[in-house]
């Protein structure tokens, strides 16, 4: 393997993003990078892959900041760089809740590590012997392609849509210890903060996510596979390209078993789209 790729986020205060763009942009490039970074007043949440040890220059000098001190990384590899181009952009969020009010940089919400979760679920219970639920934060077609067993899906579009939904949940979430779980844990960071300011009370977040999850347990409780936000499209509980691919025509996720498929014609139609006019 010869690409290191990596996944990073911090909620933390960044006054002036435009001199942070600037030389992050140029850093990046300087090192051969490819990815992309969002950067907004609440954080930055980066994607990148390179050469190892160009990689991980760029990561310490951006850990010499203060700011992003700590920053934790997930890592994988991969025989091909995954990504097109290299981006800096500055948003509004860095994932896009539309509550101002939630602000993890303030105060982060609960949570738990990989190894705790899957000795709750190794034991059907948690430490004070209330069931547990788990809960997925992803998109609907991100769960189609893997989640862990068991897990409610929210059957959300996208973010924005979570608040209105996990409050049509709440009875169902009652009374129980509540574990919440995106790709790589951003998601979750908002999601608890505004679980529990809903009052539910055992609301936790995996830590990492389910990257971290597959780095640290493996594939335990878990069914299918990752998606995550670059040419690989999906990853195995081995942190290893699962063989989905996207349709050059309409983005969707195509599968190993419909890519054998007579409508899947690489860069023209998948069978989601070969029979739309």
């Amino acid at each position: 393997m010869n690409y290191l790729n990596v996944s990073a986020y911090k909620f933390v205060e960044i006054a002036a993003l435009e001199p942070l763009r600037a030389e992050l942009r140029e850093r990046c490039a300087a090192a051969g990078l490819k990815g992309t970074v969002l950067l907004s007043h609440e954080g930055i949440n980066l994607f990148l892959a390179g050469l190892e040890a160009r990689l991980r220059g760029v990561l310490e000098w951006l850990a010499a900041d203060a700011r992003f001190a700590g920053l934790p990384v997930k890592e994988s590899w991969s025989a091909e760089q995954p990504f097109n181009r290299m981006l800096v952009k500055i948003k509004r969020e860095i994932i896009t809740m539309k509550m101002p009010m939630i602000r993890p940089m303030d105060a982060r919400a609960p949570d738990i590590d990989a190894a705790t979760l899957k000795r709750w679920l190794d034991a059907g219970v948690d430490d004070a012997g209330r069931a547990i639920t788990l809960l997925d934060t992803r998109n609907q077609f991100e769960v189609g392609i893997g989640t862990f067993s068991g897990a409610i899906d929210p059957n959300i579009h996208s973010f924005g849509e979570f608040p209105a939904r996990v409050d049509e949940l709440a009875p169902q979430l009652a009374g129980r210890t509540v574990v919440t779980f995106c790709t790589g844990g951003i998601r979750c960071e908002k999601a608890v903060l505004y679980m529990r300011g809903q009052g539910m009370e055992h609301v936790y977040q995996l830590d990492g996510g389910i990257l971290k999850y597959f780095e640290e347990v493996g594939g335990a409780h878990y069914q299918g596979d990752c998606f995550v936000f670059d040419r690989r499209v999906a990853l195995t509980p081995a942190l290893e390209a699962a063989g989905y691919a996207e349709c050059f025509n309409c983005r969707a996720v195509v599968s190993p078993a419909q890519l054998r498929s007579p409508d899947y014609r690489l860069g023209i139609s998948c069978p989601a789209c070969a029979s739309v006019p």
